[in-house]
């Protein structure tokens, strides 16, 4: 493979920017788990979460675009879609407080059981409904932010994107300002370090842990949706590719702090860009020392691992992460 194209300006500037947009799913699924697991729920269903908001995000743009809305060229079917995804996840974090927190079930066990229903239910309404590769949705334009893109280099690698893309970053220091600049926030971490204290201060923890979860997963199933209507426009099974599992691990990376969730996930996205374009120089320069396909694909997920070897401390984690609070118990 011919190395002198990789370090060149015009394939790293292509590289960032598809990795930036390619991290956006990852972002706002670690983003949903941060404020969860700030509650003191451990929430590992966010494979399924994103499978479902993926699907219902995907099928209320496709039937919007071929129905109510037929013959416009507005991108109002995408982003009802995107709100449809929103609220499906949503209603799987209402299933997962429901187990968790009101019948205090083991987490793991109800986060696998998330995961298992999600995948199982989305992949069996998706080949009852719409399995057919040609079933594709028109999702959203590029919109380039006007004089900021125009920067050399930066202007093509920040300001050049989906309107997902600009939200998600948005969405990251709403997330850092809601959990520790507001009262919201304040309730939230406080059921997550001392249920018990925060109970005798009048806190509900049932109603704080629920709002939560619900909220976390609403953003989970938001980044399923930008995937499947923005992204990929389509669903097929097994889009999600790990990324729910990712987007866990990338919360003990971030040390629960959405600002590091940024960093982490971009680095996922980059990865994920690095070994698509180095297949596609490789499929150039055949015959000429390729890189094995199957390391290209395992790329991000082995800097994921990189990036777990990290050290974290105990006093990063909630202290009563993944443990259900029973009133009077401690």
């Amino acid at each position: 493979m011919n190395w002198a194209l990789v370090f060149q300006w015009g394939f790293l500037v292509a590289l960032l920017t598809a990795g930036i947009r390619l991290a956006v799913p990852v972002i706002l699924a670690t983003l949903g788990e941060i404020i969860t697991e700030q509650a003191g729920v451990l929430n590992l269903g966010l494979e399924g979460i994103m499978a479902v908001g993926g699907l219902a995000g995907f099928s209320a743009a496709y039937l919007l675009e071929n129905g109510l809305l037929t013959g416009t060229n507005s991108e109002l079917p995408a982003w009802l879609g995107l709100i449809a995804g929103m609220l499906a996840g949503a209603l799987m974090g209402a299933l997962m407080a429901f187990l968790s927190v009101t019948l205090r079930a083991e987490q793991v066990i109800s986060g696998i059981t998330l995961v298992l229903l999600g995948v199982g239910l989305s992949d069996y309404l998706y080949g009852k409904g719409l399995s057919s590769m040609t079933i594709r949705v028109t999702g959203m334009q590029v919109h380039p932010i006007p004089i900021l893109s125009r920067i050399p280099l930066i202007g093509d690698i920040l300001f050049n994107h989906t309107p997902p893309v600009y939200l998600t970053f948005f969405l990251v220091a709403f997330v850092w300002w809601l959990l520790f600049k507001t009262t919201w926030g304040l309730k939230f971490r406080s059921v997550g370090e001392n249920p018990s204290a925060a109970d005798t201060s009048g806190i509900s923890v049932e109603a704080t842990r629920y709002a939560a979860v619900i909220l976390g997963a609403a953003l989970v199933g938001l980044g399923g949706a930008v995937l499947t209507v923005v992204q990929l426009k389509l669903y097929r099974e097994g889009i999600m590719a790990g990324r729910g599992w990712i987007a866990v691990a990338l919360v003990i990376f971030a040390r629960w702090k959405p600002n590091r969730a940024l960093i982490g996930a971009l680095l996922f996205g980059v990865a994920y860009s690095l070994q698509y374009r180095i297949q596609a120089l490789d499929q150039v320069n055949r015959g000429v020392e390729t890189i094995p396909y199957e390391f290209l694909l395992m790329l991000p997920y082995i800097l994921t691992i990189v990036a777990l070897l990290r050290r974290v401390s105990r006093s990063d984690k909630p202290a009563e992460l993944g443990l259900p609070y029973i009133k009077g118990s401690r």
